[in-house]
């Protein structure tokens, strides 16, 4: 195909309705039909990137290969369709503004008043065709998500950019608009006006939708549907509905039951063939459905009651339990609440325990206790990232009777500095993008739990980090028991500890969540979960 086509994906109504889900799912079905696909997120916020927001505001930081900081959909459309994503696949209304007034400074606009329209939406149409224009990835379709409901103030750009999008690349560009259809209990109904109002306000900015999907929790009838048709100018085969499934996984095959991509294929001119199979995909989801018994895992983290805040985590067990023909029972531990007195009765129970990664000192004593209890009763336990750090600091005061061991990220004056910042952090100042970014080398020894679950030497994982473990201790903790079976080839940094008399007792210093794909679970997570399972 020797075009680019672009496929807009906007929402309404209400936010948090799934464009991501549907996103990826779009890219998965045009993806099985054999055409290159990436995925790009356009956030609102005037933040550069989500790596200085709170969990609570925005759930967690997904970290691309190329070392950015991005949107959690960014993990969606990685585990839907099997590709690495990168900087220029997320983008803020902050790295907008930000690349424009760095022109204006430097002179780039010959002394012009520099406006929103047209240099702000200049520089939104330009990273939108930035992935189309790749010359080492040519991509059939680029897939961009707007965040945010249409109407938002903060939107409006982005809205005037695809606009002005569609009037210049004609059949080749294409808008889906996603809205939500209520039922209001009291009057057994459902309610189309909603959705109807949401589509008058993108038409009001010059955007007819040419595909509508209809977000509800109940079955949309025929004639709901060409009504809806009918007052949005969208033909009939061209409204869909998306109703709850027991998986976001289905919402691919529940998009090609309604002919989805056919009909993006027959709107862009494009020959539609025969349907994909989708077979691998179907394969799991029969998994899924088959699993029966349960595996049930303990996540610590002081995050523990925000679902999003460890979302690519939940994914990759869950991912894991299927391939080990198990349902995920996940039990969310607040590690703030953990002492010694209760420690057992929140996890004596479960089959395998995830210390789970973050900053701060909050709920620290909690995974130090948590990683002391799982080591002395030989529970499977995963550490990830400061999950790793808690399991070397918790080694140190309890195997090598350094009471007073610590991270220097909570004792800057600790006597044994377990944990210390990286040398080429000690200058940084500014917060946002300065950290360990992205991915790295590592070099995995052989007869190891670790090497059994690669099955080779030489790994790449992602990173998220400022502290690391320190080289000074590494002998003692190796005498005692820990071993460090994981360490970059360059910087000869610390990535995999892990004690080899346990069931399975593993800390990474990386993230292998943000690799963990539907048709690819990560070795890590598939052996975790084995390992279990035998528990």
């Amino acid at each position: 195909m020797a075009e680019t086509r672009y496929i807009f994906v906007t929402g309404g109504v209400a936010s948090s309705l799934g464009k991501g889900i549907i996103s990826s799912s779009i890219g998965k079905l045009l993806q099985a039909r054999g055409y290159k696909v990436t995925i790009q997120k356009f956030d609102p916020y005037i933040n550069i990137d989500p790596g200085t927001l709170n969990p609570y505001e925005h759930g967690e930081c997904y970290v691309t290969v190329d070392g950015h900081e991005a949107d959690l959909d960014l993990g969606h459309y990685e585990r839907f369709l099997s590709i690495e994503t990168r900087k220029a696949n997320s983008i803020t209304t902050g790295r907008i503004y930000k690349s424009v007034i760095d022109k204006e400074r430097r002179g780039d606009y010959l002394g012009k008043t520099v406006q929103v329209i047209p240099h702000i939406t200049d520089e939104i149409k330009r990273n939108i065709k930035y992935l189309g224009n790749d010359k080492n990835n040519k991509y059939d379709f680029v897939i961009t998500e707007i965040g945010g409901t249409v109407g938002d103030i903060e939107s409006l750009p982005y809205m005037e950019s695809i606009r002005q999008l569609k009037w210049e690349l004609g059949p080749n560009a294409l808008c889906v608009h996603l809205t939500y259809v209520p039922f209001l209990a009291a009057a057994k109904e459902l309610k189309t006006k909603p959705t109807q109002h949401s589509v008058k306000e993108l038409q009001s900015l010059g955007i007819q939708p040419d595909i509508l999907v209809l977000r509800s929790e109940h079955n949309l009838s025929a004639n709901l549907r060409k009504k809806v048709a009918l007052f949005c100018n969208v033909e009939e085969a061209a409204v869909v509905q998306s109703m709850d499934v027991p998986t976001i996984y289905e919402v691919p095959l529940m998009m090609q039951e309604q002919n989805v991509d056919k009909t993006i294929l027959r709107k862009m001119g494009l020959p539609i063939g025969e349907d994909p199979e989708l077979i691998p995909w179907r394969n799991f989801l029969t998994r899924r459905s088959n699993a029966t018994k349960e595996v049930r895992i303990a996540l610590v983290g002081k995050y523990a009651e925000l679902q999003d805040a460890y979302k690519s985590i939940l994914e990759s067990l869950s991912q894991a339990a299927i391939y080990n023909d198990r349902k995920l029972k996940i039990e969310s531990v607040q590690s703030e609440g953990i002492t010694t007195a209760n420690v057992a009765e929140k996890l004596s129970h479960v089959d395998g325990i995830v210390i789970c990664p973050g900053f701060g000192s909050r709920g620290i004593e909690g995974k130090l206790v948590a990683a002391q209890y799982t080591r002395e009763n030989n529970i499977p336990t995963f550490g990830i990232c400061l999950g790793m750090q808690c399991l070397a600091i918790e080694f140190a005061k309890n195997v090598l009777g350094y009471a007073n061991a610590n991270s220097v990220e909570f004792d800057e004056k600790t006597p044994h500095n377990i944990i210390d910042i990286m040398e080429e952090q000690k200058a940084i100042t500014n917060m946002g993008g300065t950290m360990r970014l992205g991915a790295f080398e590592c070099v995995v020894k052989k007869n190891t739990k670790a090497y059994e679950a690669y099955q080779k030497e030489h790994i790449q994982e992602r990173h998220r980090h400022r502290y690391e473990f320190n080289n000074a201790y590494r002998d003692e903790f190796e005498k005692a028991g820990m071993k460090c079976v994981g360490v970059n080839p360059e910087s000869d940094l610390v990535e995999i500890v892990e004690i080899p008399e346990l069931k399975w007792y593993v800390g990474t210093q990386f993230h292998p969540e943000y690799s963990s794909t539907v048709l690819h679970p990560h070795p890590l997570f598939m052996s975790f979960i084995k390992a279990a399972i035998e528990n």
